[in-house]
């Protein structure tokens, strides 16, 4: 296991579970001190500590692990974290934000409050984030690494989840903009886009042998991927082994933006 962030503060959004439960452990497993923000379920925010704290001790590493609750949609709940952490910390090296949720409705029955909740979390939210991030790694005069848990679906239609498609299709903009205003102070802002991964929101085909079996047809890696997978992309992407890339998203998707249908010559 590499060392990667000895000495480095890192914010999660969205850490209870999940991706969001895995790169916490894996950002403490390289010497990380992790903020797991949560907004439901703390106990499960509690485990995922616990979780972190035992893989960063078997690799020989003393980390500290802070819980801080927050809904990320809600504009003060998102300024008072990023105060409780800096406070916490002392400093903030690493944003990631990885807080998503999605809920399938055809568009043409499409509930706005449903709409409104996707996008305040997802697109709205993950600003507010940033925006905080980037507040504080500017008052420091200091470099940082914000990391968007993007998707797929960046460039992939997703027919009955059109907010969350937007929400990830405006979060691609957002990465690039970002990126391309602070590049000159020291400041790296990227996205990761994970397929098809094992996590509990998507227990509905995990668990179903049938529904698992379509899904994974379609993946040319011909499989879904862990949570401890994209974990990894996220720490490569967020360290320094990075340090060269900002503004892109990195498809980690066992090939499903490849137009897996066209992997035979059915058009020529």
């Amino acid at each position: 296991m590499q060392t990667r962030f000895i000495g480095k503060n890192i914010l999660i959004t969205g850490a209870s579970s999940g991706i969001g439960e895995a790169i916490a452990i894996r950002f403490a497993q390289e010497g990380g001190n992790v903020a797991i923000n949560y907004n439901s379920g703390a106990e499960r925010a509690e485990a995922v500590a616990a979780k972190a704290q035992a893989a960063a001790k078997e690799a020989g590493q003393t980390v500290k692990t802070f819980l801080v609750k927050a809904d990320v949609a809600q504009e003060k709940d998102v300024i008072a974290m990023f105060a409780d952490t800096i406070k916490e910390f002392g400093t903030l090296d690493v944003l990631i934000n990885n807080s998503g949720i999605q809920k399938a409705s055809p568009s043409d029955e499409l509930d706005m409050a449903d709409y409104d909740r996707v996008i305040g979390v997802n697109l709205r939210g993950a600003l507010m984030c940033a925006r905080e991030a980037i507040r504080h790694f500017l008052s420091r005069k200091a470099s940082g690494s914000i990391v968007f848990n993007s998707s797929v679906h960046e460039i992939i239609p997703k027919p009955l989840y059109v907010p969350y498609s937007m929400s990830k299709g405006g979060m691609e903009n957002m990465t690039k903009t970002l990126a391309l205003e602070y590049a000159d102070r020291g400041i790296r802002v990227n996205a990761i886009g994970p397929g098809a991964i094992v996590t509990p929101i998507n227990m509905a085909w995990i668990n179903d042998p049938k529904a698992k079996g379509e899904v994974e047809s379609h993946i040319p890696m011909g499989r879904a991927g862990t949570s401890e997978e994209i974990a990894g992309v996220f720490a490569f992407m967020a360290s320094d082994d990075a340090s060269y890339i900002t503004g892109q998203t990195l498809f980690a998707c066992g090939g499903l933006t490849l137009y897996p249908e066209f992997r035979t010559a059915w058009s020529s």
